[in-house]
């Protein structure tokens, strides 16, 4: 039997701070933490595919890189992008690009925990 892969299982973001990339995401995203998580990471309750943020693997040197991230593009369905949007400025998140239509429905990309770039679609 030849072994394939099906795709992406489990997204996630290497970061210097894990509780602060944490609280920015359950404040402003309102992801809710998992039940279980290792102890050198953060993982949340998302679905279809688990997202976490987690301390750096070895060998990474996040200090060191332009952009954490940069050449990766991650999205995040919600229920209402625009409203989404609406709440991140007012609460002062940098806003990269603005709120389009699309044929993923609107969206727009946002700075994320220590400058990830994340984009929101839908609604």
């Amino acid at each position: 039997m030849t072994a394939t892969v099906d795709g992406p299982d489990f997204v996630a973001l290497q970061v210097r701070d894990v509780e602060a990339a944490a609280a920015f995401c359950e404040q402003h995203l309102g992801l809710r933490r998992a039940p279980a998580s290792p102890p050198d990471a953060v993982v949340f309750a998302t679905e279809p595919i688990p997202f976490a943020v987690r301390e750096p693997l070895p060998g990474v040197d996040l200090d060191g890189a332009a952009r954490p991230g940069l050449g990766v593009a991650l999205w995040f369905r919600t229920t209402d992008a625009q409203e989404l949007h609406d709440r991140l400025a007012t609460a002062g998140v940098p806003i990269i690009s603005p709120p389009r239509d699309s044929p993923f429905g609107r969206t727009f990309t946002f700075t994320g925990p220590e400058g990830y770039a994340i984009t929101a679609h839908g609604g």
